[in-house]
């Protein structure tokens, strides 16, 4: 539907002279939301005060939800620790974890390591309590077979050798004289879990209460 231009210019006008977002002219104007953002879309405004404070509200707000929902999965971690306990294994993980694991990120589990067998329970108890993909990542040197490495580590962690991406090390052909390095690289296990991130807190502090 083609609109008189003087609705146009005084889309442009609300836009500059009212600061209006493009709902509040598709309103006034009587406009879909489309036509309106055609006609003033790439019009920047500085946001207002009042849409600068519902922002930040809207921010808060986030923030305390996921706050609230990392001390439930704290709590849960507290409440299944002894059940989960029941399998040595377990406790093997946390504390390997606490040792090895990544801390640097409250929204992510990941352990990185050049020994089978450390991978292999690491990758086997994030899979077994965590919920969302897993992903695998190894670091290799310039000089090293990278099919060989994918299946290597494809056997350990039980997935597609294309599974496992690549990774090249940023030092890598710079050590000379170098008498030592991981014969299959380091494999990294890793999965975006707010919720794991918190129980495992929970565990590691369970484990790290009982050293003292």
């Amino acid at each position: 539907m083609a609109h008189p231009e003087y609705i146009r210019k005084k889309a442009i006008q609300l836009r500059v002279e009212k600061k209006l977002t493009i709902d509040e002219i598709a309103e006034r104007l009587s406009v879909s939301r489309t036509t309106a953002f055609y006609w003033v879309g790439r019009i920047k405004i500085p946001e207002t005060a009042k849409q600068s404070e519902k922002r930040r509200k809207a921010s808060l707000a986030n923030s305390e939800r996921a706050r609230l929902k990392r001390e439930r999965a704290y709590q849960q971690g507290v409440d299944e620790f002894d059940d989960l306990a029941k399998d040595e294994t377990f406790r093997d993980f946390v504390c390997m974890y606490l040792g090895e694991g990544s801390k640097r990120c409250r929204n992510t589990v990941c352990i990185a390591n050049s020994d089978p067998t450390v991978i292999a329970l690491g990758s086997r108890w994030i899979r077994r309590l965590g919920k969302n993909k897993i992903r695998y990542s190894v670091q290799y040197h310039a000089d090293q077979d990278l099919h060989e490495l994918q299946e290597f580590w494809s056997g350990i962690v039980g997935v597609l050798p294309e599974d496992i991406n690549l990774q090249r090390k940023s030092n890598s052909n710079q050590l000379t004289g170098r008498t030592w390095r991981s014969a299959h690289g380091v494999l990294s296990v890793s999965m975006g879990d707010t919720q794991l991130r918190a129980r495992l807190e929970a565990w590691m502090d369970r484990i790290r209460s009982e050293w003292k």
